[in-house]
């Protein structure tokens, strides 16, 4: 897996959270840097953590199914994407809440990293190295999440939408790249 893949998928995984941080943004009347510093490090952290607990759990279910890897790989990625371009076009409203105590973050960044589960399952399936993605979803997802913060805190809903988008759309292509690539 290529730099340029590490950081788009990282991008796109991070997309969750970025909504998410939003939404906590939006909800602060005023914002706290240290509000926003707690919630990049549940989201990245999470994000981080979660591919490291997928890869060992398909590292002990891909010797079964080596022949159909790169399907289950371009599935999973696929419905992860496909899923963030449903929840963008729902239009239910969201209820926002600016607590970030430790029962409300530990669910969101549960929720939000569940994707990269996935993510890690898909990396012992094509025997990918996870040192740097992890590395790299976890920063990137800390430094989205808080510009997250701030942008919801500045321009509110506007903008959850198209990362939401933006995310599902970058999965969706890099499920297409595993699929060809096989």
């Amino acid at each position: 897996m290529g730099v340029s893949e590490i950081l788009f998928l990282s991008v796109g995984l991070g997309m969750d959270a970025f909504a998410v941080a939003i939404c906590k943004g939006l909800s602060m009347i005023k914002m706290k840097w240290k509000n926003a510093i707690v919630i990049a490090l549940y989201f990245g952290i999470f994000q981080a953590l979660m591919p490291v607990i997928g890869y060992f759990l398909g590292s002990k279910l891909s010797n079964a199914i080596t022949k159909v890897d790169n399907y289950i790989a371009f599935f999973l990625i696929a419905a992860i994407g496909i899923n963030m371009l449903v929840e963008a076009f729902k239009k239910e409203k969201e209820e926002v809440d600016d607590s970030i105590d430790f029962k409300t973050m530990i669910i969101l960044a549960i929720a939000t990293s569940i994707d990269a589960l996935a993510v890690g399952v898909t990396f012992a399936f094509l025997k990918i190295s996870i040192i740097e993605p992890i590395i790299s979803i976890g920063i990137i997802t800390f430094i989205l999440s808080l510009l997250g913060v701030k942008i919801g805190n500045i321009f509110g809903e506007k903008y959850k939408k198209h990362s939401q988008i933006a995310g599902g759309v970058i999965l969706i292509l890099i499920a297409i790249k595993i699929l060809l690539e096989r």
